[in-house]
């Protein structure tokens, strides 16, 4: 079996809690701009749910190459509008949009990965932009080697340019010198199938309690852990 030489990680859910986060901003912008009755977390998770669908239109060619900020502005400009907000300058909505760019880790997160990077070369591989994922990381202290991005190739995972970029970049063209590191059974089944070594973190509770998912490895997966900590125990690190 071909060593591995790098981990390419999923970002959102899987190193960070995007959800925690975005309802505190949401919060915190309900409150200097005195607006009531907003269900900041349901409007995270609404916002979350635009996500996917969002890429898709891109994905078949309904909209151009869009990057990610952009389709975050389109699914926050549909939602001040769903959820009755009022009272945004422009400003205001700008700040709230780079919400993406401010999320914080789950507690094993940075430790984890720490000692992940003292043996392996560590990168995300993320439909977030190089400067979305770089001012994430200056923000909370994740300690990347380097950032790949959905904007470096104008596809967005599960697409298959995704995958050989890290292939590609991190792994001299060797799929097997590559690991990808997600909570989402999905990403990492794309990613075996391009020949990708594999190690599932479980997140189950990424999108709350009520819509709990990927409770567990569904798949013969390389590696299985409960937190980057306890994958740098597998590994080693």
């Amino acid at each position: 079996m071909t060593e591995i030489k790098a981990l390419v990680h999923d970002v959102f859910g899987t190193v960070v809690d995007w959800r925690s986060a975005v309802t505190a901003d949401g919060q915190a912008l309900g409150a200097r701009k005195g607006i009531t009755g907003v269900d900041w977390q349901q409007f995270a998770d609404e916002w979350r749910g635009a996500y996917a669908p969002s890429m898709n239109r891109v994905r078949t060619g309904e909209l151009p190459w869009t990057n990610l900020d952009a389709l975050h502005r389109m699914g926050l400009d549909a939602l001040i509008e769903k959820f009755g907000v009022t009272g945004l300058d422009e400003a205001d909505k700008q700040w709230f949009n780079l919400t993406w760019h401010r999320l914080k880790p789950w507690p094993d997160s940075v430790p984890g990965l720490t000692r992940l990077k003292k043996k392996y070369i560590i990168a995300t591989l993320s439909n977030g932009t190089v400067r979305l994922l770089t001012d994430m990381a200056k923000h909370c202290g994740l300690p990347w080697d380097t950032v790949l991005a959905s904007d470096l190739v104008r596809h967005y995972k599960p697409d298959a340019e995704m995958y050989q970029s890290a292939i590609e970049f991190l792994g001299s063209g060797d799929p097997g010198a590559v690991m990808m590191v997600a909570a989402h059974n999905n990403d990492l089944v794309r990613a075996a199938s391009h020949g990708m070594k594999t190690a599932f973190v479980g997140r189950p509770y990424e999108h709350g309690e009520k819509q709990a998912r990927d409770f567990k490895a569904e798949h013969d997966f390389t590696y299985v852990a409960t937190s980057f900590e306890d994958l740098a125990d597998k590994l080693g690190a």
